[in-house]
């Protein structure tokens, strides 16, 4: 029985929690067992970091992303090039903001703040619920952003920082803002009202000390208090009035240890009498501008020339009032093509085309570069995606990707795009093996071909590749930003074949299929996969409770972060909940076969672009043998 305590946390056959417990893993089992299930444990969770980028596309190869960007949503459901493309695009347009490439552009902040109050709308009591995710109690649970009253008590009994009001205060101070004198004002006459009232308090302390101290002086006279010995009341006192301070400090080097065991001397400062900051003033800061030529500066020889020798120049600043032309008159910009040309001025050249450059101490060449948008000025918040949000979205990314390499600072690029969907450790495989490896990196002709003339504006394209064994493709869901798996379906299923209309057609096979047992509903959902799963538990009430039940064998757990602001303005995150989801997943593909698509020159002979092409060669073939008629035979030729 000694031993009972020690042997609980080394016997295999103890029932213990999963290790993931603090991440939401619900399941208890013997601990031999722990290994085995973190395999298939819900709460381990793995994020898919595979990353890629994608450059927008050249102003001279526009042609075919014009005839794509004709009918965007066709070609997002037949092309899976496309529909990735802009995907990456909207993650790029939405992380872009104007304010850091043209802060020149920005809305005025006093506007700003007026037509925020006018058009800020009210608040709705209720959010918007994901119905894909499950909650431990099976409802939303809602938490409001203003500080709670624990948290209020908790920041008042904090030691870092006073009150709320000082701090605001400060926070003015080091800001410079017009109230920051005026702060400072207060603050020096609250400052020196309580000096006054400290200087009072420590007048009555040294009065009552005083008048303490005559009532005992007769007795501590015949005792002997008046020497210096270390065990001696009041020795320090008297030492300190009697000698200089470098006997003093000897004194206490000496005799440390004894007035320490005598209560002379604390052995350290006690926290009410250590050393705190607390009767700063702030300063003014004064920028002074002091800089001299240094004696040891030597011009360039382009500035030491014989200036007769010299070509005459004069100073004259461009404007584009040099053209003749009105303000009205010159075009606009394109929001999204200056937008993706600074940032690619950034990211490949690594600073602003415009950017200012120092030659030496003396020169500075100063570049500026104006753009006239139709949409400016910009509010504070807005990015790429707020400002043509009312547009015709179109295609300027290129369709083929390219790898990361390690000569590449994807930490800073604006143009690295990762995968970023979560996944079961058991999950993690399949999906890495079929979406990145087989399916995104062979879209650029493998797995899916386009026609050569695609440079020319055709669209046509085909896949080439299906899952062997079964009749079916892989297409773009835009609900789960995610490749999906999309068996085809027989007309023949239905009713013999009959013809009947689809809504009532779904609406009779729904009916069926709820009036099954649950046993046989779950069996049924047991061979389904991940994303099958995901999208039946939006159907109805009691396909979500049929999916729930394979929540802790098929689905995963993970916690819902939320950051909490403070008051005095410190923040922190804080776990709210757990929420119970299905990946998006689709069936593992182990081995893939050709399709029955048609080669590419069938689909040639019905291009029209095609036709054009043979339209021209006659032209081009009399053109060659009118120059060998005049000049012999060309050099090409020989």
């Amino acid at each position: 029985m000694c031993k009972q305590d020690e042997h609980q946390l080394l016997c295999p056959y103890e029932m213990v929690p999963c290790l993931n417990v603090d991440f939401g893993c619900p399941l208890t089992m013997l601990r031999h067992k722990l290994a085995k299930h973190l395999e298939v444990c819900p709460a381990s969770v793995v994020c898919c970091s595979q990353e890629w980028n994608r450059w927008p596309v050249h102003e001279t190869d526009m042609t075919f992303y014009r005839k794509v960007s004709e009918n965007l949503q066709l070609n997002t459901e037949t092309n899976l090039d496309v529909a990735l493309a802009l995907r990456d695009q909207a993650l790029l347009f939405q992380s872009i903001k104007m304010k850091n490439i043209f802060p020149e552009m920005m809305e005025d902040p006093v506007f700003q703040n007026i037509s925020a109050e006018v058009n800020s709308p009210v608040k709705d009591a209720f959010c918007s619920l994901d119905f894909s995710e499950f909650t431990e109690n099976g409802r939303a649970e809602m938490e409001g952003v203003e500080v709670s009253q624990e948290e209020r008590n908790a920041l008042a009994k904090n030691d870092d920082v006073a009150s709320t009001q000082n701090y605001n205060t400060w926070e003015r101070i080091f800001k410079k803002e017009k109230d920051g004198n005026q702060a400072v004002k207060n603050l020096n006459k609250e400052g020196k009202c309580e000096e006054k009232e400290e200087q009072k308090y420590l007048n009555c302390e040294v009065e009552n000390r005083n008048s303490h101290k005559g009532a005992v002086s007769d007795t501590r006279n015949t005792d002997g208090a008046t020497g210096l010995a270390p065990w001696q009341d009041g020795v320090l006192e008297r030492l300190g009035k009697e000698v200089n301070i470098a006997e003093y400090n000897m004194y206490l080097v000496h005799n440390g240890a004894m007035l320490i065991n005598f209560g002379q001397l604390a052995a350290c400062t006690p926290r009410e009498k250590d050393f705190v900051y607390g009767n700063l003033e702030p300063i003014e800061v004064q920028t002074v501008r002091t800089f001299n030529v240094p004696a040891s500066y030597r011009a360039k020889r382009s500035h030491l020339k014989d200036p007769s020798h010299k070509a005459k120049t004069a100073h004259q600043s461009v404007d584009t009032a040099d053209l003749g032309l009105s303000i009205e008159d010159l075009p606009m910009s394109e929001e999204v093509s200056a937008t993706l040309l600074c940032s690619l001025e950034k990211e490949l050249k690594g600073h602003f085309i415009s950017e200012s450059a120092t030659t030496d101490g003396l020169y500075v060449d100063i570049g500026t570069q104006t753009y006239n948008f139709s949409s400016a000025p910009f509010k504070a918040d807005a990015s790429l995606a707020d400002v043509i949000a009312e547009r015709p979205c179109g295609l300027y990314f290129d369709v083929e990707t390219e790898s990361v390499t390690r000569r590449h600072n994807k930490m800073s690029s604006a143009f690295s795009y990762m995968c970023g969907h979560s996944f079961r450790r058991d999950e993690y495989q399949s999906h890495f093996r079929n979406a990145h490896c087989d399916i995104q990196a062979s879209l650029g002709g493998w797995y899916q071909q386009r026609c050569p003339l695609a440079y020319l504006g055709c669209t046509f394209s085909q896949i080439r590749f299906h899952p062997a064994g079964q009749q079916a493709t892989i297409k773009y869901c835009q609900d789960v930003s995610a490749l999906v798996f999309q068996p085809h379906i027989p007309a023949t299923l239905g009713d013999g074949g009959k013809s009947r209309s689809p809504r009532k057609s779904a609406a009779q096979d729904f009916n069926g299929l709820s009036s099954l047992p649950l046993e046989i509903l779950q069996h049924i959902a047991g061979y389904l996969d991940s994303f099958t799963l995901l999208q039946l538990s939006q159907v109805s009430h009691l396909m979500r409770d049929v999916c729930a039940t394979l929540l802790q064998e098929r689905g995963m757990v993970l916690l819902e972060w939320k950051k909490k602001t403070y008051s005095h303005g410190g923040s922190s995150w804080k776990s709210r909940k757990k929420i119970w989801r299905f990946s998006s997943l689709f069936s593992a593909v182990d081995r893939w076969s050709f399709s029955n698509a048609p080669s590419m020159s069938e689909h040639l002979k019905s291009c029209t672009f095609y036709q054009r092409e043979e339209r021209r060669e006659p032209v081009a073939l009399a053109c060659l043998q009118e120059v060998r008629e005049r000049h012999g035979k060309p050099k090409h030729e020989r």
